[in-house]
């Protein structure tokens, strides 16, 4: 039995092999759905572009949690200082309150700024990814349906002795089922670019405005409307426990 699994692996990849040789080097045809393929180039690319988003979001969280700690630091020595020196009590007092005040509005704004690079991470990493590993199996499925196609093809324009007839049944057999995962698989593909492209349209609507609301109420200091806009989003912010940036996250 494992000397016949291996058999029928050997033949398929030899087969497999035979056909993208011959394509790359134009020498056989082969099953283009010109639509599907391009949906799934168009997935490949847009795919590359929200990982460059996701890096760059995740650069600004590292930078904010900086911040947040060097205003954090900045705002104890104020206080202490203020303390210490009676001549300057005012002026160190309330630079402190200015400093605890924008820590607070920072750790919101990490808050917010967390909860969209983890659902942009679940998009791309989770549900991108998940479409691509189906976009794999349709594709080798194609090459595999081409392969047997050109067997049976060069079979049937052979000699038809008794031996060629059995040989072009047996081909006959397995093109058909090769043609039935094939078509299978471009339909599960269809399907999955499809419901994708509605996800990614309902996260990404969500999460700009997400992110839009948080920056623009952060930077105009408005503490009300950014301490909202994590309300409007079911955003919590966890208890900070570690010194690592991702202490932010969403629950």
């Amino acid at each position: 039995e494992k000397f016949d699994i291996v058999k029928k692996w050997g033949i398929n990849t030899y087969k497999c092999t035979k056909q993208l040789l011959s394509e790359r080097f134009g020498r056989g045809s082969r099953t283009v759905d010109l639509e599907l393929e391009t949906q799934i180039e168009l997935l490949r690319e847009t795919k590359r572009k929200y990982e460059s988003v996701l890096h760059l979001a995740r650069a600004l969280t590292a930078h904010l949690y900086s911040l947040v700690q060097t205003q954090h630091a900045l705002g104890d020595a104020f206080a202490d200082l203020s303390q210490k020196s009676p001549e300057l009590q005012e002026e160190f007092g309330y630079n402190a309150e200015t400093q605890k005040l924008l820590c607070k509005n920072g750790e919101t704004l990490l808050g917010a700024v967390n909860f969209f690079v983890s659902s942009i991470n679940t998009l791309v990493n989770k549900t991108m990814e998940d479409t691509l590993m189906t976009v794999k199996q349709y594709e080798m499925a194609r090459l595999e349906y081409d392969a047997y196609r050109t067997d049976l093809e060069e079979l049937s324009m052979g000699p038809r002795d008794a031996g060629a007839v059995s040989r072009l049944d047996a081909a006959q057999s397995q093109f058909q089922s090769h043609k039935d995962k094939y078509e299978k698989l471009r339909a599960d593909v269809a399907i999955k670019l499809k419901f994708l492209e509605e996800n990614k349209i309902k996260v990404m609507h969500k999460q700009l405005l997400l992110f839009h609301n948080a920056i623009s109420a952060y930077f105009a200091g408005n503490q009300q409307q950014l301490e909202q806009t994590l309300k409007q989003f079911n955003i919590k912010l966890k208890t900070p426990g570690t010194e690592k940036p991702s202490w932010l996250e969403e629950q």
